[in-house]
């Protein structure tokens, strides 16, 4: 089971949704809650406004008494504290109240005609009561009409509904949150092949992402194949480009090689040595630059260098330009090394670092290849080497390479740019066993 990163979009969306199903349930509960309690007091004090017009209608006013008849009441109002009670009061003073409430005096205010107004008091023994309060004009007299009904019950059964529903609520959301992740998961695993192909086209293994995707990646896939084939026609043209004007070039220097000879033959002079110096710097250019071009090969965009199959390739390729020198090149590989790094970068580097091995070399080169973490490569040849002095000035990273030691300086110029570029390093030393230079290098992850 793969491990969600914070900053993934399905770890984004699992903690999305679940806010939201969260708040949804939430405000379900709370609006569900204040509902019930708004139905339940409506109720309540819809049935207290009758039984106030029922005890208006029994109630009796002869002079000064103010008298309620028992027959045309509910028999719930004379059981002491029973949750039901009535207050009735006259104009000057004059009350009458229910034998429920017993010796419990109740609140309440005085109403004029036609006003009527909800309450909420304490009763005996710690009741809630929902009160209603109306005044009413009889006999041509005014009174004040209060009915209660105690809650308490109501209130019980109330929350035991919120307590039952939210425990429903709650199962209801683990269940949704359980679905919602097989979902989400279920949708992001259709990307899981175009993963896989990206990590196939870093490794060499395709040139184009499968188009194969859902509809909403397919427009960011496409422009991504077209600008992969863009970038390999690219440079695959500038690949020919650089091998057509090298080979353009060699005609036009032959001829001037030859004449510069034939100046030299006739007047040896300074000008001309350093005419000849110059066009053979040209020649060697060249040489290098088409050297290069029959080493890049035929790589796609950013294809990884496998060890592997592209030292040997680069081995044979060396072996065919040096073929005059009959040379020995070893290759040392661990079984399980993985590709590491862009394959023009390690063409160049190892390319340049084994170019000038052969070149120097006597008959043996040798390239050793380690690590995962850290690419390490190390190329020894069997030559006379270099003095301590010129290693010393081939480790300096300041001056131009080109004008220290002759016959390396270009190649290694690129190589410390392809080290700069890995933040690696470098060291140049003499080979214990072989006896020529050995070149170290360390190249980081990027």
């Amino acid at each position: 089971m793969s491990v969600l990163r914070p900053n993934s979009l399905e770890h984004r969306l699992h903690i999305g949704l679940a806010i939201s199903l969260i708040l949804l349930v939430g405000l379900l509960w709370l609006f569900g809650a204040k509902s019930l309690e708004a139905l339940t007091e409506n109720f309540v004090a819809s049935r207290l406004e009758h039984d106030s017009e029922t005890l208006l209608v029994a109630v009796s006013l002869n002079q000064q008494r103010l008298e309620v008849r028992p027959a045309r009441i509910d028999q719930i109002y004379l059981r002491p504290y029973s949750g039901h009670y009535y207050l009735i009061r006259l104009a000057d003073g004059h009350e009458a109240t229910s034998r429920s409430l017993w010796d419990f005096k109740l609140q309440v205010p005085s109403m004029d005609v036609g006003k009527h107004q909800r309450l909420r008091l304490s009763g005996p023994e710690g009741q809630r009561l929902l009160v209603w309060v109306a005044g009413f004009r009889k006999q041509g007299r005014e009174l004040t009409v209060a009915v209660a009904e105690d809650l308490t019950l109501i209130k019980k059964q109330r929350d035991l509904f919120l307590r039952n529903f939210a425990l429903l609520a709650l199962t209801g959301l683990v269940i949704l949150l359980v679905v919602q992740g097989v979902v989400v998961r279920q949708s992001f695993r259709r990307l899981e092949p175009l993963r896989e192909d990206v990590k196939s086209l870093a490794k060499g293994q395709e040139q184009l992402l499968s188009e194969d995707v859902p509809s909403e990646m397919s427009p960011l896939v496409c422009e991504v194949n077209h600008l992969l084939q863009l970038l390999s026609k690219r440079n695959q043209r500038s690949r020919n480009a650089l091998g057509n004007l090298a080979h353009a070039l060699k005609a036009p220097l032959n001829l001037l090689t030859r004449f510069i000879d034939r100046r030299l033959a006739q007047l040896d002079d300074k000008e001309g040595r350093q005419a000849s110096q110059q066009v053979e710097r040209i020649r060697l250019l060249i040489e290098r630059e088409l050297k290069r071009a029959r080493l890049a090969g035929s790589g796609t965009i950013s294809q990884r260098f496998d060890s592997q199959q592209d030292l040997q390739d680069l081995l044979s390729v060396l072996k065919q330009i040096y073929k005059e020198k009959r040379l020995t090149m070893e290759a040392h590989v661990p079984s399980d090394q993985i590709p590491f790094g862009d394959r023009e970068d390690m063409l160049e580097l190892l390319g340049n670092l084994l170019d000038n091995a052969c070149k120097w070399a006597d008959c043996r080169v040798r390239c050793r290849i380690s690590g995962n973490d850290r690419f390490a490569v190390t190329v020894e040849d069997d030559g006379r080497g270099l003095q301590d002095e010129d290693m010393d000035r081939l480790t300096q990273r300041g001056g131009r390479l080109d004008e220290n030691i002759e016959g390396h300086g270009l190649g290694l110029a690129i190589v410390y740019d392809v080290v700069k570029l890995y933040k690696g390093q470098i060291d140049f030393d003499r080979s214990p066993e072989l006896q020529g230079l050995r070149v170290t290098v360390v190249l980081n992850r990027l």
